[in-house]
C-alpha cells in the first residue's frame, strides 16, 4: 500500500482530494436540482405564475456544487498553485492529509445535495397546493443545507492545518 502512495505522490493525492470534493458535490447538485426540476414541470405547466417559487426550490440543491468549488479553491491555494513562488512540493503524508481534509465536503456535499433535492422536490407539492406557504418548503431545505455548510466548514478548518 505504501508503494502505491509513493507512486501517486503527495501532490497527486492532494489533487485527487480536490477533484473528488468538486466532482462529487457537482454530481450531487446535478442529481438534486434535476429531481426538483422534474417535479416542478408539472406545477409550472398548470400554474405558470409559480415558476419563481419552483425555481428557488430547484436552486437550493445546487449550492453544494459551489461549496465543492470553494473547497477545490482552498486546496489549490494551500498547495501554492495560485502563488507567484510556485507550487509546494508535497510529501505523501502531506498529500494524504489534504486528501482526507477534502472528505467532509466531498461526501457531505454529495449526499446532502441529493437529500436536499428530495426535500425540495417534495416541497414542490406545497407550491402546487398552497403557493402562499412555499417558504415552509424552503425552510425544510435549509435544514439539510446546514449540514452541507458544516461539511464545508470542517474541510476548510482541516485544510487550514494541513501543512
Amino acid at each position: 500500500m505504501a508503494a502505491f502512495f509513493e507512486l501517486f505522490g503527495g501532490t497527486g493525492l492532494a489533487f485527487l482530494g480536490a477533484a473528488l470534493a468538486v466532482g462529487l458535490c457537482c454530481i450531487g447538485s446535478a442529481k438534486g436540482t434535476g429531481m426538483v426540476g422534474e417535479a416542478a414541470t408539472g406545477v409550472i405547466s398548470m400554474a405558470p405564475e409559480n415558476f419563481s417559487k419552483c425555481l428557488i426550490l430547484q436552486v437550493l440543491p445546487g449550492t453544494q456544487g459551489l461549496y465543492g468549488m470553494v473547497a477545490w479553491f482552498f486546496v489549490l491555494l494551500t498547495m501554492g498553485v495560485f502563488g507567484g513562488s510556485g507550487m509546494v512540493s508535497l510529501t505523501v503524508s502531506q498529500g494524504l492529509t489534504i486528501f482526507v481534509s477534502c472528505l467532509p465536503i466531498a461526501l457531505g456535499g454529495w449526499l446532502s445535495a441529493i437529500f436536499q433535492g428530495r426535500v425540495a422536490a417534495a416541497s414542490i407539492n406545497i407550491v402546487a397546493k398552497r403557493p402562499d406557504e412555499a417558504t415552509k418548503g424552503i425552510i425544510l431545505c435549509g435544514i439539510v443545507e446546514f449540514y452541507a455548510i458544516l461539511s464545508l466548514l470542517a474541510t476548510i478548518l482541516l485544510l487550514m492545518n494541513a501543512l
